[in-house]
């Protein structure tokens, strides 16, 4: 793969250099956000981003929007010392589509990039177009609509809501919900969950006054039939 590092922490951006080539990646570095932002928007196409979520000049998560905002659709890996549900909220907001919190296992970095560049491809048959009342998901042509409105969803909160709708009207725990949708779900608080049901509540319910994704206490979440 070719990916961007974008880590103003030199050490830490040249280990991550270093092994990433090792495995056989191409990578570029960049120190700053000014450099990172240049680099994501023109010196592209990547496989994958890696973003420090807090960089001198514009941050992580800015730089995530403002790929977004020009239709750049790579994989963004938020990378941050931060462990606040906002903070990781923040990056998931901004457009990334997974963090991983420092400090973290090589291993565990080379799952997840291997994990977004496999959901990027969308290798497999295409699967149905699922529907809940106005509510569109085209999980193959990664798009989703509320009516007439298109919704820009991560790769993650479409997982997370294709996981929902497959199953209108049933309650779907949150270790189900990981065990689907993250490829490397060991190890990972389901709690998780919350944070990107929360996410897509903001995009596909909150703006058009609906309540499609509903909480069942103790258990997780169900979607409603006719999308709230």
């Amino acid at each position: 793969m070719r990916i961007l590092v974008v880590e103003d922490e030199e050490n830490l951006a040249e280990s991550l250099r270093q092994g990433l080539s090792a495995e056989g990646h191409r990578v570029e570095v960049a120190h700053d956000g000014h450099r990172g932002l240049e680099l994501a928007l023109t010196g592209g196409p990547y496989d994958v981003v890696l973003l420090d979520l807090m960089l001198p000049g514009p941050g992580g998560a800015e730089i995530c929007a403002r790929m977004r905002a020009h239709g750049d659709p790579t994989p963004v890996l938020v990378l941050t010392a931060k462990d606040g549900e906002y903070d990781e909220a923040e990056g998931l907001d901004a457009g990334a589509d997974d963090y991983l919190t420092k400090p973290f296992s090589f291993v565990v970095l080379g799952a997840r990039l291997r994990a977004l560049a496999r959901r990027a491809a969308g290798p497999g048959p295409a699967p149905a177009v699922l529907r809940a009342g106005d509510l569109v998901l085209d999980p193959h042509d990664r798009r989703c609509r509320r009516g007439p409105q298109d919704i820009e969803l991560t790769a993650r909160e479409l997982g997370v809501l294709a996981c929902l709708m497959e199953r209108p009207g049933r309650a779907v725990a949150k270790q189900d919900i990981l065990d689907e949708v993250w490829d490397s779900p060991h190890g990972i608080d389901p709690n998780i969950v919350e944070v990107y049901v929360s996410s897509l509540r903001k995009k596909i319910d909150a703006p058009f006054g609906r309540r499609s994704i509903l909480t069942v206490h103790g258990t997780g979440y169900r979607m409603a039939p006719d999308g709230g």
